[in-house]
C-alpha cells in the first residue's frame, strides 16, 4: 500500500480531502471510491500502480479532437470511482474488482517511450476515474513530462480544488465529463454534484487544453433548454472549447433506449449557437469532422484521416485554407 495524499487525521479516523465527498473513514474501512483505506489512522491508496486496462489509442478516442489530431496515446486505467453513475460504460473496472497488473511509474514511462515509434505522444489516464489514482498519476506524470511527453486526464472532474491545483502543472490536456447540467441528475443518477464539476472546468481552462463530453440520456439530460444552458456556460469560459455530445446506449443499471439521432442533431444545432466546435459521438459520419466556424469549410476529415489546415506564425497557428480563420488546435496535426 502507498500512503495517500490529501487527508487529515481525526483521532483513529481520517478525513479524505481528495474529492468533494470528503469521506470520514474509520479504521479498516475504505471511502466511497473503494481505493483509499484507513489503516492504523493513516490513509493508504490501494490501487497505486495497479492497471486494469491498457491500450495504445487514437487521441480522438479520449475524445480529444483539438489536441494533436491524428496522434496516438498510451492509455492506462485502474479500478475504483468516486461517482456511481447508473449508466457507467466501464462499470466492470470502475465499480467491480477486476484483475490487475502492476506498472510502476518508471515502467509506465519506459513503455510510453518504447511506443513513440508508433506515434505515441504520452500517457492518458482514463477508462475508470483517474482522480482516485491520484498518487500514482502525480508520480508518473512528473516523469512523463520531464521526458518530453504529454499527460492527459479523461475525468469526471469531481475533485477538490487543492489536489487539482497541484496536479495541473503536469497535465497537458483534459477531457472532462459534464454528465448533465442539473444538480438533480448528478445527485440521483451519479451520486455527485454539478457545482464541483463546473469549478473543475473553470479551474482547468487556461491552464491546459480542455474538451467536454456529455452523454445524452433520453428524457434525463437531453432537452434543448439544458443543452443551451450547458453551451452558454462553456462559451462564457471560451467559445473555442470543443463539446462532444455522445449517444447513450443501455449499460450497467440503466435500460433506457439509445438516444434518438434526432435528439443528437437538435442538441448539436442548439450548442452551435454558442460554441465554435461541437461534435456528435458514438454515431460516426460528419459528426466527427471539424468545420471552420467562419465559413463552414471541412478542415479536418477524420473519417478520411486527413486535414487541409495550413500554418501561420511558423506553423504554430492553424488556419482555414478557404477564409483564413484561425482554428483552435493544440499541437501538431498528424493525419
Amino acid at each position: 500500500m502507498y500512503e495517500a495524499l490529501h487527508y487529515q487525521q481525526q483521532g483513529q479516523a481520517v478525513l479524505c480531502r481528495l474529492c468533494p465527498k470528503s469521506c470520514t473513514i474509520t479504521e479498516g474501512r475504505t471511502g466511497f471510491c473503494r481505493v483509499r483505506q484507513n489503516t492504523g489512522g493513516k490513509l493508504y491508496s490501494l490501487n497505486y500502480a495497479q492497471v486494469t486496462a491498457q491500450a495504445l489509442d487514437p487521441i480522438e478516442k479520449k475524445p480529444l479532437y483539438h489536441f494533436y489530431p491524428g496522434s496516438r496515446i498510451l492509455s492506462l486505467g485502474t479500478w475504483g470511482c468516486n461517482l456511481a453513475c447508473q449508466f457507467c460504460q466501464n462499470w466492470h473496472i470502475a465499480q467491480a474488482q477486476p484483475p490487475v497488473t502492476m506498472l510502476e511509474p518508471q515502467a509506465a514511462l519506459d513503455l510510453a517511450l518504447r511506443l513513440a515509434n508508433q506515434g505515441n505522444i504520452g500517457i492518458a489516464y482514463t477508462y475508470s476515474e483517474p482522480g482516485v489514482w491520484y498518487e500514482y498519476i502525480m508520480d508518473t506524470a512528473r516523469l512523463v513530462q520531464a521526458a518530453g511527453l504529454r499527460n492527459v486526464l479523461v475525468t469526471n472532474g469531481f475533485i477538490q480544488e487543492q489536489p487539482l491545483t497541484e496536479l495541473l502543472p503536469f497535465i497537458a490536456a483534459m477531457n472532462i465529463d459534464v454528465k448533465a447540467f442539473t444538480d438533480d441528475f448528478y445527485q440521483q443518477l451519479c451520486a455527485g454534484q454539478l457545482a464541483q464539476v463546473k469549478r473543475t472546468v473553470e479551474q482547468a481552462a487556461g491552464q491546459c487544453h480542455i474538451e467536454i463530453t456529455t452523454l445524452l440520456v433520453p428524457g434525463l439530460n437531453d432537452t434543448a433548454a439544458e443543452i443551451a444552458a450547458l453551451a452558454e456556460w462553456l462559451s462564457g469560459i471560451s467559445a473555442d472549447i470543443p463539446l462532444h455530445l455522445s449517444r447513450y446506449f443501455p449499460s450497467y443499471r440503466l435500460e433506457a433506449p439509445p438516444t434518438p439521432l434526432s435528439t443528437l442533431q437538435l442538441a448539436y444545432k442548439t450548442a452551435r449557437k454558442y460554441l465554435n466546435y461541437v461534435y456528435i459521438g458514438n454515431v460516426g459520419g460528419d459528426g466527427t469532422n471539424t468545420f471552420c466556424p467562419e465559413c463552414g469549410y471541412k478542415v479536418i476529415d477524420r473519417a478520411g484521416g486527413c486535414s487541409c489546415l495550413t500554418g501561420r506564425d511558423n506553423g504554430t497557428e492553424k488556419v482555414c485554407p478557404r477564409c483564413g480563420r484561425s482554428i483552435c488546435i493544440t499541437g501538431d496535426i498528424r493525419f
